[in-house]
C-alpha cells in the first residue's frame, strides 16, 4: 500500500460518510476522458462526472493549456480594487450566453456560497429598495441547494443529510412543485398570502438534482416564474447541477423561456477542474445596489474570489462548448439512456425511471444497501455513488456509447442482482 494512503488515511474526514463503519475510500492515481485509474490498475467508467463537474471528460487537453499558461503569468491576485483578464472575459461571455439581461457576475468558489451570496442578493435588493421586511424565501419539496446553514434551510426538512440540524437554521417557507391545477392554485395562495414578507422563490430548474433526481416539465417551471412575476417575487435559479448543457439546453431555463432574476452556477463552470462558482443578475436586481450610500453595498468578498486559474479553466471549457458538438453529444446520451435504462422499468424493486438530457436515474423501492450497490458496481469496472433511493447515471459528456453502454449494463446487472435478493 502507498505511503501516502497509510499516512494519509488516519488524519482525513470524508464527507458524507459515517467514518467509524464506512468502507475504505478508493485510491485514485489519474484519470483521463471518461476513466478513473485506480491505485492498483484497475480502471473505472467514471458514470457521474466527479459530482457532476467533469464534462469534458478528464485531463481535457484545452483545459490543460489553458490552466497551464495562466500558472505561468498570474495564478491568482485579490478581487478586490484589482481585476484581471480572464476574469473579465469569462463574466462578459457568460452575460452573453445567459438569456435575457443576466447581466452581472459575482465570482465565489462553491455552489453552496453562490446560493448563500443570492439569497443576500434577494434580502438586500429589497431593503434596499425600503421594503426590509421582504426576508423569507420559499423552496421547494425535494430541493437542494448546499450544505451551509443558509442552503441547509432550503432543503427538503424530511431528507435525512440535514435533519440534524432542524431547529437551528433559518426559518423558511417550503412549497410543493406546482406540477397540476390543484397545486398550481396552491402555490398562487402560498406567494399571495406571503407576498409582503417574501424576498425570493429557489428552484432547482427542471430537475432537482441532490433531493432524488426528481425531474419537472418546462410548464411547471414557466407557472413558478410567471407566478413570482405577478406577486412581485424575485426568482432565483439554482442552475449549479443544470447548468452547461446537462440538460439539453445550455442552461434549463431556456427550455421554459424563463429569465430569473437571479442564477446560481457552478460545478461544470470549469470542466471539472478547479473550483468556481458565480451568481448573476438581471439589470434591475443589480440597479438596486447603486447608490451614494455606501451601506446598500452588497458585503461579501470571498477570499479566492475570481481565481485567474479558475476563470481561465472556465473559458477554456467555454472555448468546447464552442467548438466541440456537446449539446449533440447530450442529446445522443439522452437517446441511448432511454434505450438502455428503460427496461429497468420491469425489474422488482425499481419504482421509476426519469431520463432529461445527460442524466438518468433509476429509483428503487425496499430496502437499500447502498454500500453493497456501490462495491458491486466498482466489480463491474464502473464509478457510481447511488443515493437515498436513487442509483443515476450523469456521464462525461465526451463518453463513447460503448463506454455508456457499460455504465447501463452494469445499472440493470446491480438491480437483477438485487430483485434476486429480495
Amino acid at each position: 500500500m502507498s505511503d501516502w494512503l497509510t499516512r494519509g488515511l488516519d488524519h482525513i474526514w470524508l464527507p458524507y460518510t459515517q467514518m467509524q463503519t464506512a468502507p475504505a475510500p478508493l485510491p485514485v492515481v489519474a484519470a483521463q476522458g471518461a476513466r478513473i485509474r485506480l491505485a492498483d490498475g484497475r480502471e473505472l467508467i467514471d458514470g457521474i462526472s466527479s459530482w457532476w463537474t467533469a464534462c469534458h471528460g478528464y485531463r481535457h487537453p484545452h483545459i490543460h493549456q489553458a490552466v497551464e499558461a495562466q500558472l505561468a503569468a498570474l495564478p491568482h491576485v485579490m478581487f478586490a480594487g484589482l481585476v484581471h483578464e480572464p476574469a473579465l472575459r469569462l463574466a462578459a461571455r457568460l452575460a452573453a450566453l445567459l438569456p435575457g439581461d443576466l447581466e452581472r457576475v459575482f465570482f465565489t468558489e462553491s455552489g453552496s456560497v453562490a446560493v448563500e451570496v443570492a439569497l443576500k442578493m434577494a434580502i438586500q435588493y429589497w431593503r434596499n429598495k425600503g421594503q426590509p421586511e421582504k426576508q423569507r424565501i420559499v423552496y421547494f419539496r425535494h430541493g437542494y441547494h448546499g450544505d451551509t446553514f443558509a442552503t441547509m434551510a432550503l432543503c427538503d426538512p424530511g431528507e435525512g443529510m440535514h435533519a440534524l440540524f432542524a431547529g437551528s437554521m433559518p426559518d423558511q417557507i417550503m412549497a410543493e412543485l406546482p406540477e397540476d391545477e390543484t397545486m398550481r392554485r396552491a402555490f398562487d395562495l402560498l406567494l399571495d398570502t406571503h407576498r409582503e414578507r417574501l424576498a425570493a422563490v429557489i428552484v432547482e430548474p427542471l430537475v432537482q438534482g441532490a433531493g432524488g433526481m426528481k425531474m419537472h416539465d418546462a410548464a411547471t417551471l414557466a407557472f413558478i416564474a410567471e407566478a413570482c412575476r405577478r406577486h412581485g417575487v424575485l426568482l432565483i435559479a439554482d442552475e449549479i447541477m443544470t447548468g452547461f448543457g446537462r440538460t439539453g439546453r445550455m442552461f434549463a431555463c431556456e427550455e421554459a423561456n424563463v429569465v430569473p432574476d437571479i442564477i446560481c452556477l457552478s460545478k461544470a463552470l470549469t470542466g471539472g477542474t478547479l473550483p468556481l462558482a458565480a451568481t448573476v443578475t438581471r439589470r434591475h436586481v443589480f440597479a438596486a445596489f447603486l447608490s451614494e450610500d455606501p451601506a446598500a453595498a452588497l458585503m461579501h468578498g470571498p477570499t479566492y474570489m475570481a481565481n485567474a486559474l479558475a476563470c481561465a479553466a472556465a473559458n477554456a471549457s467555454l472555448d468546447l462548448f464552442e467548438h466541440e458538438s456537446r449539446l449533440a453529444q447530450v442529446a445522443a446520451i439522452e437517446a441511448q439512456l432511454r434505450a438502455e435504462l428503460e427496461p429497468c422499468r420491469e425489474i422488482a424493486g425499481v419504482a421509476d425511471v426519469r431520463i432529461k438530457g445527460a442524466i438518468g436515474a433509476v429509483e428503487l423501492s425496499g430496502t437499500i444497501d447502498l454500500h453493497a450497490l456501490r462495491r458491486r458496481c466498482v466489480e463491474l469496472g464502473v464509478w457510481l455513488r447511488p443515493f437515498g433511493r436513487v442509483l443515476y447515471l450523469m456521464p462525461p459528456f465526451i463518453v463513447t456509447p460503448a463506454e455508456l453502454a457499460t455504465l447501463t449494463a452494469a445499472v440493470h446487472s446491480v438491480l437483477a442482482e438485487r430483485a434476486e435478493a429480495l
